[in-house]
């Protein structure tokens, strides 16, 4: 259609100037009336401008290789395309934020747009790092980026090798006092309640005998990738109280795993309720107002 539009006008001699601006009144005209268009247009968006805000700075990094401080400017500029996207994040339970140790924190992971949490989160929690696998760092220069902001990187392939990093890992996070942040649910997930987790993360919260940290974030209201939805919205970042690991060993693996899944699970749909609320509350009608 796009250039359909585009022939015609330049057939009945109109400048580049004209054909430009016809382009950019389809494109907004799609944007507002087609959810398929503009799901597909904010993603493309947002996968650009992610890919750009994390490799800009690369020079920048190459003078602290290996410092979770490298990642500041790219969130920075994740959090502005938050924005610029319509998503608004709040986050709740500063106090709740270890402050004497390294931990293992861990998220529910819902989307891609789940990089935009980590950029709230990684100026409030310091010496955060995160895992990935090791495909990633050969998608270059984005895998470079990865690496000189700290990015652990596991060969999943490779069992015997993957748990010696994990292993290693947990010894970072204790005499570091690191923070390494991970999903537990192992896949994307976007439906009303958490899948089962994994057991990687009470691997390492364990070997380094640190506290695990949940973080649950509301479920993105505004997105909906069965539909092929992406609208405006809010969502709630909830830093939950910390989960002691001190004394626990390997036989206490599944009691820890259930005990935090119960706890995600519970505030996972507490949080979501709220931010469901506020979006309500907001709205012109609930406001009592006409909306135009």
């Amino acid at each position: 259609m796009l250039k359909n539009l585009m022939q015609m006008a330049m057939l009945s001699g109109g400048s580049m100037t004209e054909v430009l601006a016809a382009a950019i009144l389809l494109l907004v005209f799609l944007y507002h009336v087609s959810n398929v268009f503009r799901y597909y247009f904010k993603f493309t968006i947002f996968i650009i401008a992610s890919l750009m805000a994390a490799t800009t700075f690369i020079p920048l990094m190459l003078a602290r290789p290996r410092s979770y401080k490298n990642a500041l400017l790219p969130a920075w500029c994740e959090r502005q395309l938050s924005k610029l996207l319509g998503i608004k994040f709040e986050m709740k339970g500063h106090e709740n934020i270890v402050e004497d140790s390294g931990c293992v924190v861990l998220i529910n992971h819902q989307s891609a747009l789940d990089i935009l949490v980590l950029a709230e989160i990684w100026p409030v929690m310091e010496r955060c790092t995160v895992i990935s696998k090791k495909e990633v760092f050969y998608l270059w220069p984005f895998g470079l980026a990865c690496w000189l902001w700290g990015t652990i990187f596991i060969d999943r392939l490779n069992v015997e090798k993957a748990q010696n990093t994990i292993n290693s890992t947990g010894d970072t996070i204790r005499k570091k006092k690191a923070r390494l942040c991970m999903f537990p649910e192992g896949t994307r997930n976007g439906s009303a309640t958490l899948l089962p987790f994994k057991k990687g993360a009470f691997h390492v919260a364990i070997a380094s005998q640190t506290p695990i940290q949940p973080i649950v974030v509301s479920r993105y209201q505004f997105l909906d990738d069965r539909k092929k939805s992406f609208n405006s919205g809010n969502s709630i970042i909830n830093i939950l109280p910390p989960i002691p690991t001190a004394g626990l060993t390997r036989n206490d693996l599944d009691m820890l795993m259930q005990k935090t899944h119960s706890i995600m699970s519970e505030a996972y749909a507490k949080t979501t309720e709220e931010a469901l609320a506020h979006k309500k509350a907001s709205t012109p009608i609930a406001n009592g107002k006409k909306c135009n």
